[in-house]
């Protein structure tokens, strides 16, 4: 069929936008979501991209139903050859079987239908996962029948399967019996044709004579009732088969065989199958992708959720390290001793001396074996840092794998990295003492280098000269952490001291307004070296997510590949209700009267007419 090039594309389009798992998480029904992508994916593969590409190609009849429906005796008797095995055992029919007419067999054994089913030939079950192909010269030619796995089996995999059957179908002959018309699991499948205008018939089969009218009259209105009226409604009666395996009569099947000649014989008829479950196909697939576009669009607000938390985590871990600098609270325990031991003793003043007290007090603390005051109270200051830095960063993990805990889908997060990884998370990192040491150090000798340049000016060169640019620099950094808000009682009044003695000597070298300036520096340095380890160490939970993250436009990418294929599916053209061609898809062919008009009974089902049979045909 001509013109189909603009529709095809835009299926490609889609597929290839599918490709993506865009469902990572546990966020809302996921496992509905990640169904129905794969239904749709299974569809687009399986039917609609071969179809479209051949609108010729034979036609695809897939007989389906449930368990012990008699479905691989049916196609063995329209096919007037074993080409399936049945039996009573269940289930019977482990691999889906394909027959075809020997002219068309070139078209089934290439992966143009099904692709994804490796083919296999001869006689026999064949082995699950596979679509055994077989030829019959007694079918006509343009029409191929599958014989379908349970669609209510017990073997799950039986049930996907055939379900991919039926959605890769142009044509559902649905098998039931006059015991299990009125089962929930048929009717699921059914309003699915119904849904997706699939081109329907449904053989009723195994019927006692004395249940004849009644029964086919109840699931006729059952058929109106759910939408499937005038859907060809085929009767087969229960006959007693000389052997398990044994085909039905002539008589018995002669009126399904005959429709489904007269389609195959017909080409107008085979177009029309075509396009009425195409057309139906195509709608579902524009109605579906928008809706599978939404979820995704959850997926990535719930990605942001979890991307915000930990953002939000590390963000009060800032703000605690901004507090901990402010508060004084850093001049508290071992640096108040060392700033203490460093005032009490003159150290301060002999270590602002001229060079020769620099040089002086580190020949002493050499034969002491003790560093000198100065060092101590630098190394106390360090600690404090680091101190400040590793509790920070343990709030912030713990607080993001309580936020990740309590949400679904940072559960899924959580349980993909493995447990040894997620014992982990909980605090800082292993490495995060090593790399905080180096920060503090780095940002020490960043003071130092401040306070050398600022040193270098000439207004400030000979003042300098008399002082130790250590002690100096020393000095600044207890600037940084000099205010006293954290502090309470007598440690307010070290502490003010310490920042009113510091200030005082640095603002007679550099100046008030340049004491401020290298203040300002020394803490936005600090600060920056601590926000780098914090986003590192933040960096453990988003990159759990890197695996997981949808790109940003894949809804929009998704909405406009739905849109395109609305777009082009006029080019699928459907003929108007009421055409010659539309005669095979209503009743049956000659004289008989389709089954709908049989006489109205009573509306419940009329089970005691109905005798089950402890060996169901398959």
């Amino acid at each position: 069929m001509a013109g189909n090039n603009g529709l095809l594309t835009a299926l490609t389009t889609l597929r290839r936008q599918l490709d993506r798992d865009l469902f990572p998480l546990a966020i809302g029904d996921v496992a509905s979501h990640r169904r129905a992508l794969k239904e749709l994916r299974g569809q687009l593969d399986d039917y609609l991209l071969p179809r479209v590409a051949a609108m010729d190609a034979p036609l695809l009849a897939v007989v389906g139903g449930s368990t012990g429906a008699g479905k691989s005796t049916l196609v063995n008797s329209l096919a007037s050859a074993d080409v399936t095995e049945p039996g009573v055992l269940r289930p019977t029919t482990l691999a889906p079987t394909l027959v075809a007419s020997p002219a068309d067999e070139a078209w089934f054994t290439t992966q143009n239908v099904l692709p994804g089913l490796a083919r296999t030939t001869g006689r026999g079950r064949g082995e699950p996962g596979t679509l055994r192909i077989v030829t019959a010269g007694t079918l006509p030619a343009g029409l191929a029948l599958l014989d379908a796995p349970d669609i209510d089996s017990v073997v799950t995999a039986n049930r996907e399967i055939a379900a991919q059957l039926l959605a890769a179908a142009d044509l559902w002959l649905f098998v039931t019996t006059a015991a299990r018309y009125a089962d929930e699991v048929p009717w699921g499948f059914l309003r699915s044709a119904r849904e997706r205008s699939t081109a329907l018939a449904v053989v009723l089969d195994r019927v006692p004579q004395e249940a004849l009218e009644p029964v086919t009259a109840h699931l006729t209105r059952l058929l109106d009732a759910n939408g499937l009226g005038g859907t060809p409604l085929f009767t087969v009666p229960e006959v007693a088969l000389p052997e398990e395996n044994a085909r039905l009569p002539e008589q018995a099947v002669r009126e399904v065989r005959g429709w489904l000649a007269a389609i195959a014989a017909d080409a107008q008829a085979r177009a029309e199958v075509v396009r009425r479950t195409l057309s139906g196909a195509l709608d579902s697939v524009a109605a579906r992708v928008p809706a599978l576009a939404d979820q995704a669009d959850r997926q990535r607000a719930g990605l942001a959720d979890l991307r915000l938390s930990v953002e939000s985590a590390y963000g009060a871990a800032m703000a605690t390290f901004d507090d901990g600098i402010r508060d004084g609270s850093l001049l508290r325990g071992e640096v108040l001793t060392r700033w203490q031991d460093f005032i009490g003793t003159g150290d301060l003043m002999r270590s602002l001396e001229s060079r020769i007290g620099w040089l002086r007090e580190r020949i002493v603390a050499a034969f002491m074996g003790t560093p000198p005051p100065d060092t101590r109270l630098r190394v106390a200051l360090e600690t404090g840092v680091e101190s400040l830095i590793r509790s920070a960063a343990d709030a912030a993990a713990e607080r993001t794998l309580e936020a990740w805990s309590g949400m679904p889908s940072g559960r899924d997060v959580i349980e993909r990295a493995g447990a040894v990884t997620a014992g982990r998370l909980g605090r800082a990192s292993s490495t995060l003492p090593d790399r905080a040491a180096s920060a503090v150090r780095a940002w020490q000798a960043y003071v130092l280098d401040l306070v050398a340049k600022e040193g270098a000016e000439k207004r400030t060169t000979a003042r300098l000269a008399s002082f130790s640019l250590n002690g100096l620099g020393l000095l600044l950094m207890l600037m940084v952490f000099a205010s006293t808000g954290g502090l309470t009682g007598i440690e307010v009044g070290i502490a003010g001291g310490t920042s009113v003695l510091s200030q005082k000597l640095l603002e007679a070298v550099f100046g008030d307004q340049a004491v401020r300036a290298l203040t300002q520096a020394a803490r936005d340095d600090l600060r920056e070296r601590v926000s780098v380890l914090l986003e590192e160490d933040a960096a453990r939970f988003t990159s759990l997510l890197e695996g997981v993250e949808l790109p940003e436009q894949v809804s929009a990418d998704l909405r406009r590949a739905a849109q395109a294929v609305r777009d082009h599916r006029d080019e699928v053209t459907t003929r108007p209700t009421g055409s010659p061609e539309d005669a095979a898809l209503t009743g049956p062919p000659g004289d008989a009267p389709p089954v709908r008009d049989a006489p109205p009974v009573r509306d419940e089902p009329p089970g005691a007419a109905v005798r089950p049979r402890s060996g169901d045909r398959s």
